[in-house]
């Protein structure tokens, strides 16, 4: 077990669908608990009940740009307090599938929200909580888009036109270029065992 002593590390997984992202949250869960670490494994939009229902309904209904922002920070503010704060300050570490960063690429990026709105909600909702880590998938976006048809049916985000996911990927490095110390770029076009042992090596300088 971690010592409960110290506030646990949040650490998060970014990317384009499509980048494999989460193919490694097993091993990234299973390898810091061989650490002796308690992980709690979570994901956005989602990681409660309310924030479930509310996932069903930002990847399936359309609604107004607005109204998606404002429901996915509704989301998050629910997730942050029922299970990330809680999580991190019993000393446990948090592997969130996708946090804010995201709704920067997505909603900031590829909808032309833009920063601003986004900053100001991220200001309301969690003004002293940032990942300590964040781990950016990065590929080719064709070869995102063939992966994602080959391994399930896709939500009205992942069916968006490329130009969408182009403004998404360059948000996502506009993002890694301003937290430079934050986040660790990854190559998804790599093969699965060449992804875990840097994903390994990451970890031992934190751990």
């Amino acid at each position: 077990m971690h010592p409960t002593s110290q506030r646990g590390l949040f650490l998060t997984l970014e990317g384009v669908d499509g980048a494999g992202k989460s193919t490694h949250i097993p091993f990234i869960t299973r390898y810091l608990e061989r650490k002796g670490i308690t992980v709690v494994v979570t994901r956005e939009p989602g990681g409660t009940p309310l924030g479930e229902k509310l996932r069903d309904m930002l990847l399936y209904t359309p609604m107004s740009l607005k109204t998606e922002a404002l429901l996915m920070f509704a989301a998050r503010n629910e997730h942050i307090e029922q299970v990330i704060e809680p999580a991190l300050a019993a000393g446990n570490w948090v592997l969130c599938d996708r946090f804010t960063d995201a709704s920067f690429a997505y909603q900031g990026g590829g909808r032309q929200l833009g920063a601003q709105p986004i900053e100001q909600l991220e200001q309301w909702t969690h003004p002293h909580l940032q990942p300590d880590h964040t781990w950016l998938f990065d590929l080719d976006l064709r070869l995102a888009q063939e992966r994602l048809r080959r391994t399930r049916d896709m939500d009205r985000f992942e069916t968006e036109e490329e130009d969408f996911f182009i403004r998404t990927q360059q948000f996502y490095h506009l993002r890694a270029q301003r937290f430079p110390q934050r986040f660790k770029l990854i190559d998804s076009s790599q093969s699965i065992d060449v992804i875990e042992q840097q994903l390994a090596q990451q970890m031992d300088t934190f751990i």
